[in-house]
């Protein structure tokens, strides 16, 4: 779970507001009832992880009937991709900085930390883990890193803009370089992910590796 995850920007955020396939406010009792079931599910998922999370075990935690959450939400997968899209815990400014180095600072900033401050690193660690052996969860988090994409590309279109990047540049692929970097150090390497990691990874996914007469 690709963040990362405070910035200065327009207002705009990601994870945040529900999206269409997601029921809204309305549907689940009201934006404040939504937020509750939202949260007591992301509770339940970094106390228990997602074998240990259970439409039940929500229904408890937030006062609504399980056969209410169940009519909006057929599934746990189904609740917890809402949830990780919908919960404002996980919401942060999409940054502005002026420059794409410093956007992409600040957005891989946000991701590290979402996987390395409690609650949300339990978070992740709990849903990337389980989207390996739930195929329907791997399809909602398929939406949620859509969702969340969506919500990045106005970085890359100001870019674009500045003449910092070109306009066949993949907005897709470089948010998974990143991200997928400070995943693989943490998870893998057991690796530090501090600020010279980010400005770093940043630096090196824009300009590269080799000498500038390299061939």
């Amino acid at each position: 779970m690709s963040g990362s995850e405070r910035q200065g920007g327009q207002g705009r955020r990601t994870g945040g507001d529900e999206r269409s396939g997601h029921p809204d406010g309305r549907r689940a009792g009201g934006p404040r009832k939504a937020q509750e079931i939202f949260d007591a599910t992301l509770d339940l998922l970094a106390a228990h992880g997602y074998e240990g999370l259970t439409i039940e075990g929500v229904a408890q935690r937030s006062g609504v009937n399980k056969t209410t959450i169940y009519r909006w939400w057929p599934s746990k997968g189904a609740l917890l991709g809402a949830a990780l899209i919908g919960a404002r815990r996980l919401d942060f400014e999409l940054p502005d900085t002026g420059s794409l180095q410093g956007d992409l600072e600040a957005l891989l900033g946000a991701i590290v930390t979402l996987l390395t401050a409690p609650p949300s690193c339990d978070i992740a660690v709990a849903t990337l883990g389980a989207v390996t052996h739930s195929p329907e969860l791997a399809g909602h988090m398929r939406e949620f890193f859509a969702d969340r994409l969506a919500r990045e590309l106005p970085v890359f279109e100001r870019a674009v803009a500045r003449g910092e990047l070109t306009s066949d540049a993949d907005p897709t692929l470089l948010v998974d370089l990143l991200a997928g970097a400070a995943w693989f150090r943490l998870t893998l390497r057991q690796l530090p992910l501090d600020q010279d990691f980010v400005s770093h990874a940043v630096r090196t996914v824009l300009k590269g590796a080799g000498t500038p007469d390299a061939p």
